[in-house]
């Protein structure tokens, strides 16, 4: 009887481990796509999904008008303390690099966050970056934001260069991202 229940065992692993080898199969999402969507995922290499969103005051930014411009493009919120760690630096470095060329859009993901916090946490640092609101998550959406803050080096032709998920990143490093972006400007 120890023998059959043995065999039996021996079986119902192997039915199992070939039933979740199956799903694997069928479910994985092709390497470079989106979830459900055929389209390229957002990563070195591949072209930054555009977008328009607006500022504060209601003037709008594509970052399609940016071709040209080494850009970062940062999505954050306020509740996100990797995110309230890495942006003071972030206007360090925008300060020291705009005149080369170099922008940020910091793309507040403002459909998981507080307008009002956001707006705070901005007035505190005096930042002068653009700040987008993405209010209904479509930038979200397009560059798979998965965790915040999330970074995307975007070359002059409008290519990312890297990304960068989670954080807070070093100021140090973040120079060092900025000058080799910088580089394909001049």
């Amino acid at each position: 009887m120890d023998k059959l229940s043995s065999k039996q065992f021996f079986a119902a692993a192997i039915v199992t481990l070939l039933l979740g080898l199956a799903w694997i199969g069928v479910s994985a999402q092709l390497p470079g796509t989106a979830a459900n969507s055929g389209i390229p995922a957002p990563q070195a290499g591949f072209q930054a999904p555009d977008f328009t969103l607006p500022t504060q005051d209601g003037t709008e930014i594509a970052l399609s008008d940016l071709e040209g411009q080494a850009v970062l493009v940062n999505v954050w919120a306020s509740w996100c303390s990797p995110c309230r760690q890495e942006m003071p630096a972030m206007e360090r470095i925008y300060q020291e690099y705009q005149a080369e060329g170099f922008v940020i859009l910091a793309v507040n993901a403002a459909n998981q966050d507080n307008r009002a916090d956001a707006v705070a946490f901005i007035e505190e640092y005096g930042f002068s970056f653009p700040i987008l609101y993405d209010v209904d998550g479509y930038v979200s959406e397009q560059y798979q934001v998965r965790a915040l803050p999330s970074s995307f080096f975007i070359l002059p032709d409008g290519s990312i260069q890297e990304v960068v998920i989670g954080g807070p990143m070093a100021e140090a490093l973040l120079q060092t991202r900025v000058e080799t972006l910088l580089e394909e400007v001049n």
